[in-house]
């Protein structure tokens, strides 16, 4: 370094650093404030201040930042899982004329010795075991009491044999995947 370059430094050296011998400091504008054997000018004292400010600001800029991207990571996993899920029961949902036909096939009468019928019961009961393990249930409907959430009634007898608002009978099988129902059960509701 030549002897020009170094002298500033030693006059901000100068400016920073003082003796450790402790001055009063005097009020007004560009006076100083000892800190562990620092001085620092109100200037430098308030610049610092400002910085510390600045800093805590973008702290909490950083923290509210982290804390929205987390919401937004669990809200599109959530969405991710419902998307997913109303898919399936859609899809389900379309299978479901198979298996009324599946079902009204097999519960005909008469040809219990034909092959025929008994190749169709086995894909039937195959079919079942399919929607099973999808998680798909049967509505319970045939003599319970009718829920609204889960029958839709299209017709009303009078019976004395059942009890009030008790299906009577099942038209069309309800079911359910996981708590959603995907088809109501179409039934026949005593009054």
């Amino acid at each position: 370094m030549t002897e020009e370059s170094k002298q500033p430094l030693e006059e901000e050296a100068q400016e920073v650093e003082t003796p450790q011998a402790e001055e009063p400091a005097e009020k007004g504008k560009g006076k100083k404030k000892k800190e562990k054997g620092i001085t620092f000018t109100r200037e430098q004292v308030e610049q610092m201040e400002l910085a510390v400010k600045q800093l805590e600001a973008t702290k909490d800029q950083f923290a509210r930042l982290a804390a929205e991207y987390d919401n937004y990571r669990k809200r599109t996993a959530k969405e991710k899982e419902t998307l997913y899920q109303d898919a399936k029961a859609d899809t389900i949902k379309e299978f479901l004329v198979v298996y009324d036909n599946l079902e009204r096939a097999a519960n005909a009468p008469g040809g219990e010795e034909d092959p025929h019928k008994k190749g169709l019961e086995m894909i039937f009961a195959q079919y079942k075991e399919l929607l099973k393990k999808l998680g798909v249930a049967e509505i319970e409907a045939q003599g319970q009491p009718f829920d609204p959430e889960r029958h839709e009634a299209v017709m009303h007898i009078e019976s004395e044999e059942l009890g009030e608002n008790q299906v009577a009978q099942v038209f069309q099988a309800g079911f359910i995947l996981g708590d959603r129902v995907i088809r109501h059960a179409v039934v026949q509701v005593a009054n």
